[in-house]
């Protein structure tokens, strides 16, 4: 930082009185060092804008003086001019090669040292101001960078979650009419049937000898068998249409369209829809046995959120980890691979909702891990992955709902992505 003031640096005591005062005449501030060694000390307390700095001194002279200088971060672009009685070419283009910018002769010529002077004293002063433009302008284009990703992000979320929602939502509305349906009848049914078996027993009752052809029909169909096994048929009709009642209801919860305020949501109710929908991708297949989900679920508030866009970092996260799974199997026969479980815990700790979903996959190293919410990072290959889900995760999570995502990994041994929700 500059300080405003001028260093000259001369052993001679007449020399320094001379161009000092040449300097004060136009009204700048001057400081003298009377050897080298005095003028590194000045400058390490305080940085002058300029440096008059005399070639010939007893100790360090003028040349390893400014070589220190130049070699040192904090004082290479403060310019220094030469002083110096020497005429030969050599002794000028040693000291313009350590990075003087001038040379002033002795004696002195008041007139051309202070123009020697104010010009570079200007140039200083135009290169600070360029530097301070070109970082502001970088500052102001790394930052319309960023908004333009963040916007983005948001477009691409927006877009995403408006589909699936659709996609979602009318699938769920599509079951729900036939299965209403399947349902509602299902009582009517098990009604009819009692009814009919009762008729049967008031007729066998009347008319115990129904005569040969009846009683023939009877054994062949089985009568007794069918008054105990059809009611169980029914109601395994009526327990499957319930669990298709389940099923939609879970498809509406995670498909919630998002409006522009917040909603009052269960968060376990968005966990289970979302393992629900990802329920086919967690069976077992031909490479891999199925992966457990673990749920141990705290005691939590519903809280005011977006409920379709935390449904959208549920399936992100758990999609991820299944994905880890998958790859993992690839490089391993199905008999050697260790269970693959997914564990999801939920708590409350101080003011905020936590929400852990941990794998014991492969992990990362911590390269990837300080990438792996960058936009467009991604380590699947090419046509599996657009490196934007972890982004929208984070974004959802801190500008939407003011919280937080993280991860911990160890190589290995498994990830941990923790949400953090503010309890409102």
């Amino acid at each position: 930082m500059s300080s405003g003031f001028i260093l000259v640096v001369d052993d001679n005591p007449t020399n320094l009185s001379v161009i000092s005062q040449a300097l004060r005449s136009v009204g700048w501030q001057v400081r003298i060092a009377v050897d080298g060694e005095d003028a590194l000390s000045k400058v390490a307390q305080k940085q002058p804008e300029l440096i008059l700095l005399d070639v010939q001194m007893p100790g360090i002279d003028g040349f390893e003086v400014c070589q220190r200088l130049k070699a040192d971060a904090a004082t290479a672009d403060i310019p220094v001019i030469f002083m110096t009685a020497l005429a030969d070419t050599a002794s000028k283009v040693k000291g313009l090669s350590l990075g003087a910018v001038d040379y002033i002769s002795k004696p002195f010529e008041q007139d051309e040292a202070i123009a020697r002077v104010r010009i570079h004293l200007q140039l200083r002063h135009l290169t600070h101001s360029l530097e301070q433009q070109v970082n502001d302008r970088t500052a102001q284009l790394n930052q319309a960078v960023e908004d333009l990703q963040q916007s983005q992000l948001r477009i691409i979320q927006s877009e995403k979650m408006s589909a699936l929602g659709n996609l979602v939502a009318g699938v769920a509305h599509e079951i729900n009419n036939p299965i209403g349906c399947i349902v509602g009848n299902v009582q009517c049914v098990q009604a009819s049937i009692k009814d009919l078996f009762g008729i049967i027993d008031l007729y066998q009752k009347k008319f115990p000898q129904p005569g040969t052809e009846i009683e023939d029909e009877l054994e062949n169909v089985d009568l007794e068998y069918l008054r105990e096994d059809l009611p169980k048929l029914v109601k395994a009709m009526q327990n499957g249409g319930d669990r298709i009642t389940s099923i939609s209801k879970s498809l509406r919860t995670f498909s919630r369209a998002d409006t522009d305020h917040k909603q009052c949501f269960n968060l376990h109710e968005g966990i289970d829809s979302t393992i629900l929908i990802l329920r086919h991708r967690l069976k077992a297949n031909e490479y891999r046995p199925e992966i457990q989900v673990v749920t141990n679920y705290g005691q939590l508030p519903d809280i005011d959120c977006f409920p379709g866009q935390l449904n959208q970092v549920f399936m992100n996260l758990l999609a991820n980890a299944i994905d880890i799974f998958d790859e993992m199997a690839q490089t391993q026969s199905f008999e050697t691979i260790e269970p693959q479980v997914i564990t999801i815990s939920t708590a409350i700790i101080t003011d905020r909702v936590r929400v852990n979903i941990h794998d014991n996959g492969a992990g990362m190293n911590e390269v990837i891990k300080a990438k792996i919410f960058d936009h467009l990072f991604t380590t699947k290959d090419v046509g599996k992955g657009t490196g934007l889900g972890l982004a929208i995760a984070r974004q959802i999570i801190a500008d939407k709902h003011d919280g937080e995502l993280t991860v911990e990994s160890i190589l290995g041994q498994g990830t941990t992505f923790t949400i953090a929700l503010p309890i409102v």
